[in-house]
């Protein structure tokens, strides 16, 4: 029994090798068969399906695919592009309208400035002087207080005809005032322009929102599809235009107040100029001039 049991482990040791030396030579061959069938998969596969493999697998080995660069199709550019004639002039308007209001609030700003510098030369050059005459040319040329100035002084010259009926009492302030309120009216140009815009707009940029929304629904409508992703864009873009039409009204009516008040801070400064200078060419019977 030990003796069989001996010969059946021995034989078992030599027909296992050859057993595993038999089936390596059948791997061996199979793997070379199985290359050409690789081959022929990858010759069969179309070049576009190929290159989209090839692709997959660059972003699969790079961890994250790249970002596909798009274009908003929600934004201004889009709603300029879509939109037709009428929708365009309303965005020009409103742009026009915001332009001229920022060159107003500017333009305005700058010229009080100059006529508050103008007040302190006044306070300065002015009084000093022994003649009203000498005192206006020791003031700036484009001055509002020369120009006053040189209208009390040509109106004791130019007393004479029909106007010398007139007391001199009342001709001299007569004269003075129309030249504050010329000062006056110029300080307010623009104004209304500010005023118009602030009024107008909202209601230009709604326009252009109820305009914008009734073409996009009509769009809508033609094609079937009604989803929101079809909705939101058109209605979104066209409801831009109320919010173009707010930002170009409230800058507007915030420069209307703020100008409105520097101008009356302003001409209060040349009506008190006004009153003494009418004092003193009355006071002085014109000699002083």
């Amino acid at each position: 029994m030990r003796t069989s049991a001996f010969f059946h482990r021995a034989a078992a040791l030599v027909v296992l090798p050859l057993a595993l030396l038999a089936q390596s030579p059948a791997h061996a061959q199979a793997a070379p068969a199985s290359a050409p069938a690789a081959v022929a998969s990858d010759a069969a596969t179309p070049p576009a399906v190929a290159a989209a493999q090839a692709s997959a697998q660059k972003a699969a080995a790079g961890g994250a695919p790249a970002a596909a660069s798009t274009e908003n199709p929600y934004g201004i550019e889009a709603l300029w592009k879509g939109s037709d004639n009428i929708a365009r002039a309303v965005l020009v308007i409103l742009a026009i309208m915001s332009a001229g209001s920022w060159y107003i609030l500017i333009t305005k700003f700058l010229e009080q400035s100059k006529m508050n510098r103008h007040a302190r030369t006044v306070d300065q050059k002015f009084w000093a002087q022994p003649t009203v005459s000498s005192a206006a040319n020791a003031l700036e040329k484009n001055s509002a207080y020369r120009f006053i100035a040189e209208a009390g002084v040509a109106a004791t010259n130019d007393h004479g005809g029909l106007k010398s009926h007139i007391p001199m009492a009342d001709w001299i302030p007569m004269s003075i005032t129309a030249a504050v309120d010329r000062v006056h009216a110029n300080t307010q140009s623009g104004l209304a322009f500010l005023a118009t815009v602030g009024s107008t707009s909202p209601f230009v940029g709604l326009f252009g929102t109820v305009w914008g929304i009734y073409h996009a629904l009509t769009a809508i409508g033609i094609s079937g599809q009604a989803s929101i992703d079809k909705v939101a864009g058109p209605v979104g873009e066209a409801l831009i235009m109320t919010a173009i039409g707010l930002a170009v009204a409230i800058p507007a009516v915030l420069a209307y107040n703020w100008l409105a008040r520097r101008n009356k801070a302003v001409m209060d400064e040349v009506r008190e100029f006004a009153d003494e200078l009418n004092a003193v060419i009355v006071g002085s019977a014109g000699r002083a001039a």
